[in-house]
């Protein structure tokens, strides 16, 4: 299936674009037709293995139109496709028809209405003599004006030489039957003055509808110069961001600066900015800092802060500063082109309200030409003269107005659109923007929409160190690790100007992680990480940060319980007002969340949101707004991430943030460019205002028709005498166009019902820090120790591998690898799995010899001993001493180091310097130092 979009040229009204609409639609293959009469456009989406573009044009052609494919942009510029560019040549075109019109439409009504008015004539163009003259002077001054819009005649004719009459039809008709109508009295009078008739002369003198042609075409396009004028108006919100994009930039390549044009920049180049410089593409600063102005964008004229590895949008102004910036998207792909893309996509559209405008329009034109016959009949058999009948039919013809109907709809989409645009509000569709009017329930997710979906931390409670302190530590390890709430801890630590240290064996598993700092074994995590009864101060803390929707880990310094900290995705400074405008437009709210249930309690009742979901999956949002709308109920769903997708999908509304996901974005109805909930409730009162817009104008349409076609006809004339003049029936009928326009215009005056604050990036959330002395338990203390014995490891690799795998098992809380030794010394809350760990060091290729447990919880270690040693040579050497003193009595652990010729030796009961003289000496070495530890 592909879609394509094609400038179609020939229509003047509803009619036209309705027989373009059903020309194209009646092609097999075709599954998709909109045709926009205020744009001159087509969208057409089709099977292409069953027709193609060539086919396309020639059923538009057949049907007595022009059409092209429109081509696409190549070269990357946005501005070349200017829609105001085309309505203001039109309306130029325009202004000269009508200047030549009024001109000699105004000598030749002072030449027909002159005499009635008491005006003085040359004596040529005097008396009843002399009318055949002035009969002809006035068919030659209509001449002109037939002449420069001769278009009416040619598009009118020809539209019936295909039997799909319109507007020009019903102007064509009723121009040219009254121009020959006056040939025909120009000729009567001729035989008239020849037979010396005086009273059948003077009788055709008042009955030349030479004037009534002429003002006719005159006041028609008087009507269709200001229509054209409003058209333009009506583009003004996308030309001028078009006419934002610089046509050239400086660009530095190999070292050298160079002025090249917009086109010309391709992704990877180097673009320099200078303070006043307009942003050419999008890119991401490389060099240098400054502010940007990005009101262009988002409506937002505070200027944003842009530094190294900020994001540069097309269109958008630097205020201050210098900046080298690298191009990462050019062209149709920038976010101003997809802006323009998306506003074209929408007012090529139409509403469900538009389509029975739509029908109606298929039908108006030959069921006018019917009732202009039948009148103009009626009045015949009724005993009126011809003049009267002739009357009747031309003023039914050219007082119906089928252009009031056919602009009804899309001048209002335009300008809504449009302004919507100006304001980070994005409507992809006509249609959604008839059904966000009817929504009655709003579904929320919470992270990046009710939230700001940046993790910041709030509070730092240290049970021993100075909180600062603890925090060091803390955002030293967390400085390795790419979890987002260790990003909060980071930046919250350098708010505070707290220093990170150097951090080694960093280590991340799944809910945990661990590294070496100053000497400390630093771990951070989840309640897992301790194993045990927790003291009932940090367990009362611990849920009352919870209670408040804030995250807590725990923090264990070499092992030991040592403090708290908390982080939190901070509600948006816009969102309680946007959910309180939502209750009080009586919207049912519904917040969704895949987060526990406290921290979505504790939102919730931050913005007044009382309908929660949490711990609920994508498709379980997706399977509630389907619930929603099986109740009976039209749903919005706002959402920013993958996860929510299917949701934005299935609702009858889709509404992405503006800083989330492509692919929440792609399935969205409606793009908040600003990312903030309250652009929500202003796009409710957008779509508000758009659809009454509609409806106005339908009305007018509507009643304009059904009054005035029976007042043209004569239906008031016997009992009221209303009739009306061909020529104020044209005037009517102009007018009645340019109202539709000139309403739809009203709304370039809409603002904003709430002006949301912005979320300020550099605006960082202070962390409440505070010490808290807690009683000493069980489980702050290693509860076990082993000594496990592996080989097959062959670097620092290995260790890191065989580390983080055991540093995983619940409980552990120090793991110290001897690549030399083999070995693993492990400190842990809990007994460890032997067979769970076997399984996993030998899934990656080591082998578990065996584990040695040293203690054990209830067994006391007793007395530690560091002896010095002599002689020793070699590795057999260690092997020898390590086995002599762990044969005696009373010692539960011994370590012998060669590099340091000593042996720390563990013991549950007392060993004096003399046994460990005799036992060293037996295996011949000398005992050079036994202390106690």
């Amino acid at each position: 299936m592909q879609k394509k979009n094609f400038d179609v040229t020939g229509m003047s009204c509803s009619a036209c674009s309705a027989r373009v609409e059903k020309a194209v639609s009646s092609i097999p293959g075709v599954d998709n037709v909109n045709v926009n009469l205020l744009k001159n456009s087509m969208t057409v989406e089709f099977d292409d293995a069953k027709t193609n573009v060539g086919e396309i044009v020639k059923a538009v052609t057949d049907a007595g139109y022009g059409a092209s494919e429109r081509s696409e942009d190549k070269g990357g510029s946005v501005q070349t496709a200017d829609p105001a560019l085309e309505a203001k040549k039109a309306s130029e075109e325009m202004k000269f028809r009508l200047w030549v019109s009024l001109i000699f439409a105004g000598i030749l009504m002072i030449l027909a209405m002159g005499p009635m008015l008491g005006m003085p004539l040359p004596e040529i163009l005097s008396g009843t003599k002399n009318a055949p003259i002035n009969a002809l002077t006035q068919f030659l001054l209509t001449l002109p004006v037939i002449f420069v819009n001769f278009k009416y005649f040619r598009n009118g004719f020809k539209s019936l030489w295909h039997r799909a009459p319109n507007m020009d039809s019903l102007v064509a008709i009723g121009s040219a039957a009254s121009v020959l109508f006056g040939l025909f009295a120009l000729y009567m009078m001729l035989w008239a003055l020849a037979q010396g008739n005086e009273k059948q002369l003077a009788h055709y003198a008042h009955n030349l509808y030479f004037d009534s042609a002429a003002m006719i075409l005159a006041l028609i396009t008087l009507g269709k110069y200001f229509e054209s004028r409003a058209k333009h108006k009506t583009t003004d919100a996308i030309s001028k961001l078009m006419a934002l994009v610089p046509e050239n930039a400086l660009v530095e390549r190999d070292g050298k600066q160079e002025v090249v044009p917009l086109e010309q920049i391709a992704v990877g180049d180097l673009v320099l900015l200078k303070t006043g410089s307009r942003v050419p593409v999008d890119g991401v600063v490389e060099d240098g800092s400054g502010t940007v102005d990005e009101s262009s964008l988002t409506g937002e004229s505070v200027p944003v802060e842009k530094t190294v590895g900020s994001q540069m949008s097309a269109s958008t102004l630097l205020t201050s500063g210098y900046i080298k910036m690298k191009a990462t998207r050019v062209g149709g792909d920038t976010a101003l082109a997809q802006i323009i893309k998306l506003v074209d996509e929408a007012t090529s559209t139409k509403p469900p309200v538009a389509r029975l405008a739509d029908k109606i329009s298929g039908i108006f034109v030959p069921t006018v030409i019917s009732i202009a016959i039948a009148a103009s009949l009626v009045w015949l058999m009724l005993g009126y003269s011809w003049e009267f009948a002739l009357m009747i039919g031309v003023s039914v013809l050219v007082i119906s107005c089928p252009c009031a109907l056919g602009l009804a709809t899309p001048t209002a989409i335009m300008v809504g659109s449009g302004r919507g645009a100006q304001n980070g509000i994005l409507f992809r569709s006509a249609e959604a923007i008839e059904t966000t009017e009817k929504v009655n329930v709003i579904v929320l997710d919470k992270t990046g929409t009710v939230t700001s979906g940046k993790p910041a931390l709030t509070d730092v409670v240290s049970f021993s160190l100075p909180p600062k302190e603890l925090l060091s530590l803390v955002a030293s390890v967390e400085n390795k690790s790419e979890h987002p709430l260790a990003a909060a801890v980071v930046d919250g630590a350098k708010s505070l100007e707290v220093p990170l240290r150097e951090a080694s064996n960093f280590t991340q598993n799944l809910g945990n992680v661990s590294a070496q700092v100053i000497g400390k074994n630093v771990k951070i995590g989840n309640k897992s990480v301790v194993v045990g009864e927790l003291p009932e101060q940090v367990r009362e803390l611990a849920d009352q940060l919870a209670d408040q929707g804030k995250t807590p880990l725990y923090v264990l310094l070499d092992g030991k319980l040592s403090g708290l900290i908390a982080a939190a995705d901070p509600v948006r400074a816009d969102s309680k007002d946007a959910v309180q405008a939502m209750l009080k437009q009586d919207k049912e709210v519904w917040m969704l969340t895949g987060d526990n249930i406290k921290t979505a309690q504790a939102v919730a009742a931050q913005v007044g949101i009382k309908n929660i979901r949490a711990e609920v999956k994508p498709a379980e949002k997706e399977a509630l707004v389907r619930e929603l709308q099986e109740a009976g109920k039209k749903v919005m769903m706002v959402g920013d991430g993958i996860n929510d997708a299917p949701s934005l999908a299935r609702a009858d509304v889709g509404a992405a943030i503006g800083a989330g996901t492509d692919v929440a974005i792609e399935a969205a109805d409606i793009v908040i460019m600003k990312s903030r909930l309250s652009d929500v409730v202003n796009a409710g009162a957008l779509s508000h205002s758009c659809m009454n817009n509609i409806r106005e104008n339908l009305f007018w349409a509507f009643i304009y028709n059904i009054i005035g076609i029976p007042v043209a006809a004569g239906v008031f004339y016997t009992v009221f005498g209303w009739v009306l003049n061909p020529m104020i029936a044209a005037a009517a009928m102009s007018m009645s166009s340019v109202s539709v326009v000139s309403n739809a215009l009203r709304l370039r005056r809409w603002r904003p019902v709430l002006s949301g604050a912005m979320d300020n990036e550099n605006q960082r959330m202070e962390p409440k820090l505070m010490n808290l002395a807690i009683e000493k338990t069980a489980a702050e203390t290693p509860k076990y120790e082993y000594k496990i014995y592996i080989s097959g490891m062959m670097c620092q690799h290995c260790v890191k591998a065989v580390t983080g795998m055991i540093t995983g098992l619940p409980g552990v809380i120090d793991c110290k690898v001897d690549l030399e030794k083999g070995t693993a010394d492990v400190q842990s809350s809990a007994p460890i799995d032997e067979a769970k760990l076997k399984s996993l060091i030998e899934e990656d290729g080591y082998k578990l010899e065996s584990i040695e447990c040293i203690s054990t919880p209830g067994q006391t270690k007793g007395f530690n001993y560091l002896l010095g040693i002599e002689g020793m040579m070699c590795c057999h050497c260690v092997k020898s001493v390590t086995k002599k003193l762990s044969g005696l009595d009373g010692v539960v652990h011994c370590e012998v180091s060669l590099e340091n010729k000593s042996a720390q030796v563990e013991s549950s009961k007392p060993i004096t310097e003399s046994e460990f003289q005799q036992a060293i000496e037996e295996e011949g070495y000398e005992l050079t130092e036994a202390r106690e530890a």
